[in-house]
């Protein structure tokens, strides 16, 4: 073997199959850094193998539909039940059978880098995304379960054109439409699990904005959860237009 690890490292990148001849080769040869490149390839077809075999064990609710007729199958979550200030955002997607996105889960198991990946394939390879908005003015008159089923229906709503099914998080909405509510979805369905991912990205980025206008709460840090830094300032500047006032830490606050 006379190719340089450059060369190797290169054709590697082209090799999906374990019999491929080339590697046999490699496996032969004695260099030390062609042999670590081999174990890195090995390694990354090991994660991508996993991966897949992590994706079709996730579309078994979507398979369901498929096996009944459904061609547009939307899955649908929330993120933002939990925090003081700022909306609800839900996220309807859905997915196309014929681009699959591999490493899908729930956004809270995500690093921020590989979440704002997957964000970006998601809205390259989707069929349609749609989302919904409720506000803190309405959350705070209907509770935050009903705000968080309104989000969701809007976000039905939003599609670019009407699914045939719902796949739901733990959760089901006011619709006609065949609905399947999952326990921990976002971890168990590809469609809820790259709706999850989508309704994370754009809230936190939402509150970024929001910080701008009001940096007292450190909105961009924590998306409006009740951290110590939100809890201080509070405290010392108390509610913004923004805060949940049915909510206990910021209700304690309001003279």
């Amino acid at each position: 073997m006379s190719d340089s690890l450059k060369t190797i490292k290169e054709r590697l990148l082209l090799i999906q199959e374990e019999n491929d001849p080339y590697l046999e080769l490699l496996r032969q040869d004695s260099r030390v850094g062609v042999q670590k490149l081999l174990s890195q390839w090995e390694k990354r077809l090991a994660k991508e193998a996993a991966q897949v075999a992590k994706y079709q064990e996730m579309m078994v609710f979507e398979q369901a539909f498929y096996e009944q007729g459904h061609r547009f199958i939307a899955g649908i979550d929330e993120v933002g039940r939990g925090p003081l200030a700022g909306p609800v955002v839900a996220c309807a997607v859905i997915l196309s059978p014929d681009h699959p996105i591999y490493g899908l889960d729930d956004s809270k198991k995500l690093s921020t880098k590989r979440r704002g990946e997957l964000f970006t394939q998601i809205q390259e390879n989707a069929l349609g995304i749609g989302i919904g908005v409720v506000e803190p003015s309405e959350i705070d008159r209907v509770n935050i379960y009903q705000a968080s089923r309104q989000a969701m229906l809007l976000a039905v709503e939003e599609l670019p054109f009407p699914p045939s099914a719902l796949l739901l998080d733990a959760m089901t909405i006011d619709s006609p439409l065949p609905q399947e509510k999952i326990i921990k979805g976002d971890a168990r369905s590809v469609s809820i699990a790259a709706a999850s991912i989508v309704a994370k990205e754009l809230r936190d980025s939402l509150m970024k904005e929001y910080h701008e206008q009001y940096p007292h709460y450190g909105f961009d840090k924590n998306a409006g959860y009740g951290t110590k830094v939100h809890l201080e300032g509070l405290e010392k500047y108390g509610p913004c237009d923004i805060h949940r006032r049915t909510f206990a830490p910021v209700a304690a606050v309001i003279k």
